[in-house]
């Protein structure tokens, strides 16, 4: 055996996955990180730090010529595969492994690869680039009217702890959003979770409201909080109707609560009032800060758990409207910020099943 071919099994441990999740498979997503994680292998936050980009179902044009620009990003060496259903979960994290240790097949990937990965300067002016292609910044007032640049950037949807297909193009001084605009790739339509296709897997909105807790608990930089979210939606999907989880998730509840560095970390930021910017009246589940966001969604998967229902405002039943208000609730916020509010309003971009039906 090879030096290359040692350092490719050695690689297979240490193995860094990058997921795509195309609206409406939350569930195999979920069940792919799983396992991903059983292996000992890592979740990619970007391109640049993976070896390996999955996606989970099947993806529009859109989304897919995305996907081809972000495996163009990353470095060799690399394996890249569709995973269209649960079923072919096991087969396909060994074909990953078999495809890791591939050195020959890397090889002549590298020997194909361009120089400049997804650029064609064929009819390019680069009067507006900066070297290998990066595009500068323009020029605009800012609040004092002062001329600062102006950076458009994109985020999503290949993004970690955000909602699937969802782009926000963000123009930005600095690090604060001074404009945006937002869509769901595939022209894909936000769907309330009475009709997702999600509510079909074990768990349902319970287990969906503690994968949404962790994505708001990993921006916010509780990693230990975040496990013990992922370790609840994992027990409630294994364990279907979630009455063995119910104690873990009170306790989950008492412990965001409770925490003293959280509150102070998420209180004030991502506040959005009951009639929101640009006139919009919003739900009662998404007024308040992130804090309030986050505590609400546990109230809401607790009240799920019991035999009598519980009244919770709905932060789920009018996510459409969240997702045309997002321009007006990003601007004046930094990135980080962005992050958590989008997070935090737990946005289910899965197609109706009479949307896909008429698809």
């Amino acid at each position: 055996m090879g030096v290359s071919e040692i350092l490719a099994r050695y690689a297979v441990q240490r193995a860094h996955v990058l997921v795509v999740e195309v609206p409406g498979c939350w569930s195999l997503r979920v069940a792919l990180e799983r396992q991903v994680l059983s292996r000992g292998w890592q979740l990619a936050e970007s391109p640049a730090d993976a070896d390996v980009l999955v996606v989970c179902g099947q993806p529009g044009p859109e989304l897919g010529e995305l996907v081809d620009r972000v495996w163009d990003q990353l470095p060799g060496p690399r394996v890249r595969l569709g995973l269209p259903r649960i079923e072919a979960l096991d087969g396909a994290l060994d074909a990953i492994q078999a495809g890791l240790v591939d050195t020959a097949n890397h090889r002549a990937d590298a020997r194909q690869r361009p120089a400049t990965p997804g650029m064609d300067h064929g009819d390019m002016d680069h009067g507006d680039m900066a070297p290998h292609g990066i595009p500068l910044a323009g020029g605009g007032e800012d609040r004092d009217g002062l001329e600062m640049d102006v950076l458009h950037l994109p985020l999503g949807p290949v993004l970690r702890h955000w909602p699937a297909g969802l782009v926000l193009r963000c123009a930005l001084q600095g690090d604060v959003v001074v404009g945006a605009q937002a869509s769901i790739l595939d022209g894909g339509h936000v769907a309330t979770r009475a009709t997702a296709a999600k509510d079909d897997a074990r768990g349902g909105t319970n287990a969906w409201l503690c994968d949404q807790v962790c994505a708001v608990l990993s921006l916010a930089g509780w990693p230990d909080g975040a496990a013990s979210a992922r370790r609840v939606r994992d027990a409630l999907i294994d364990d279907g109707s979630g009455e063995a989880t119910r104690p873990a998730l009170e306790r989950l509840r008492r412990e965001v609560f409770g925490s003293r560095l959280l509150r102070w970390s998420l209180r004030g930021v991502g506040n959005v009032a009951a009639q929101g910017r640009g006139s919009r009246e919003l739900p009662e589940g998404v007024v308040g800060d992130v804090h309030d966001r986050l505590v609400r969604m546990l109230d809401r998967a607790l009240a799920g758990q019991l035999a009598t229902p519980v009244t919770v405002p709905a932060l789920l039943d009018h996510p459409a409207a969240l997702v045309g208000a997002l321009p007006d609730l990003v601007t004046g916020l930094d990135l980080a910020a962005v992050r958590l509010l989008v997070a935090s309003l737990a946005l289910d971009t899965t197609p109706t099943r009479e949307q896909v039906a008429h698809g």
